[in-house]
Parts: structure tokens; C-alpha cells; sequence
């Protein structure tokens, strides 16, 4: 199962409770459907990345009725991967994932970039999100 809580990472971060296995579907993005042009609108004004274009013309915007997943931080060494297929954003588990962990993945590409510094603070960490 899983949880929110304050993340050493940034603000509040996603945690599980139990061990996931290596290649597991963790869970779903949600939140509002919106047009891309709406998505990018947004993305311009949110402090924090919340926004997911899941395809040419569909994002998600989870900072409405979003989910656990909207609290997913970033991380330079991530222990999950985010899949998009079908307009939808679904997350697996890289590694196996211990219990008490935060689930973390990479934010690739974004609309922010090079203007939001990184603070996952591992060995490979690139400073800032691409």
C-alpha cells in the first residue's frame, strides 16, 4: 500500500508499506484530463510538476483530484519508471523496492528545464531536472 509523507527530497513524497518486486505495476496517474494546449498553460504557472501529457492531444493534470502519484519526486537514480500507453501514465517498480522506501522516478524532459534544481541528491544526481 501506499503512502504520503515529508520527503527528504522535497516537499511531500510517495512511500510503500510493503516490498514491491522488480517490473510490478505500482499504480495509475490520475487527476483531471485536459487538452495539451491546457496542460502547457498550466505548467507555466504551477510551482511544482504536475502535469503529464499522456498523448498528442490528452494530459493529465493530477494537482486536481490527483492521487498518491501526484507526490511522486523526482530522482536522478530512480527506483521507478513510468509507462505511458493508451492515455494512460502507469508506474513500475525498476528494483526491487524495500518497505518504507520512496518511489521516485525520472521526470525526463519538461517544460521547466534546466530552471528547476534537483534534490535527490545521489551519486548521479544531474543538479538539475532536464
Amino acid at each position: 500500500m501506499l503512502f504520503t509523507r515529508k520527503s527528504p527530497i522535497h516537499g511531500t513524497g510517495v512511500f510503500t508499506d510493503s516490498t514491491i518486486g522488480a517490473r510490478t505495476k505500482i499504480g495509475e496517474y490520475s487527476g483531471e484530463r485536459i487538452s495539451i494546449s491546457e496542460g502547457r498553460r498550466r505548467a507555466k504557472t504551477q510551482r511544482c510538476i504536475t502535469i503529464v501529457e499522456v498523448s498528442g492531444k490528452v494530459a493529465i493534470d493530477g494537482s486536481v483530484n490527483g492521487g498518491p502519484f501526484t507526490y511522486i519526486n523526482h530522482s536522478c537514480s530512480p527506483n521507478v519508471y513510468m509507462r505511458i500507453a493508451y492515455g494512460r501514465a502507469e508506474f513500475y517498480a525498476l528494483r526491487d523496492v524495500k518497505a518504507g522506501e520512496e518511489l521516485t522516478f525520472d521526470y525526463g524532459e519538461s517544460h521547466h528545464y534546466g530552471k528547476v534544481p534537483c534534490a535527490c541528491g545521489t551519486a548521479k544526481c544531474q543538479k538539475f531536472l532536464k
